[in-house]
């Protein structure tokens, strides 16, 4: 089998909410030597992102979502625990979150876990989390990222809030944002003064490791 076919059927496993089936491939992957990475960002992650598009259409339902969701939990656990221990020191510390007034976290979710097994390590403040809290985890935890995920327009004035407190704190030089969710665009990131517009987890991390790389 090649790569592109087992980055399909990882890719079905998720959209057919098939457990069997995303244990099966992460088998077959590890068998083949592909990069868990690379096959949960191809092919697990690609699936629940195409699901969260069509769930934003109104073509599947919550309860779909969400036993897709239970699926990535297991395929992120067994790729997370086969990561643990190839980085010897950790390229850095990530506060992440789904803003308040949102009650969806499978976007960020990915992102953390993806972000995670490339060696960085990740604070997950969960969802409805207040920008207040992004402020003081940040400080708490000495953050060189806090990134955030809104998925309704009426949340995404949360992103802004963070942005002002975080100059408020004397900290916005110290760390890099990073925003995303569905209604986020390159121009609302420009507008509120964000660092770096993710579409989805692959650019998350392509991101995060690039600034932490430059430090």
């Amino acid at each position: 089998m090649d790569k592109e076919l087992l980055f399909k059927e990882a890719f079905d496993s998720i959209v057919e909410s098939d457990e069997d089936k995303a244990v099966e491939v992460l088998k077959k992957g590890e068998e083949m030597g592909v990069d868990p990475v690379e096959l949960l960002t191809e092919g697990f992650s690609a699936g629940i992102k195409h699901l969260g598009d069509l769930f934003g259409r109104g073509e599947v339902f919550l309860p779909e979502l969400i036993f897709a969701t239970e699926v990535m939990k297991v395929v992120t656990e067994d790729i997370e625990s086969k990561m643990t221990g190839t980085e010897s020191a950790k390229k850095g510390i990530m506060i992440i979150g789904t803003v308040e007034g949102d009650v969806h976290d499978i976007g960020k979710g990915i992102v953390a876990s993806l972000v995670k097994t490339n060696g960085i390590e990740v604070i997950d403040l969960g969802r409805e989390v207040p920008a207040r809290v992004f402020i003081e985890k940040a400080k708490e935890y000495n953050a060189d990222i806090v990134g955030s995920s809104a998925l309704l327009t009426t949340t995404m004035t949360v992103q802004k809030d963070i942005e002002e407190l975080l100059k408020e704190a004397g900290l916005r030089d110290k760390v890099k944002t990073m925003i995303g969710g569905a209604p986020v665009t390159q121009r609302w990131a420009d507008k509120i003064g964000a660092d770096y517009y993710c579409e989805d987890a692959a650019e998350s991390v392509r991101y995060a490791l690039e600034y932490l790389s430059s430090k």
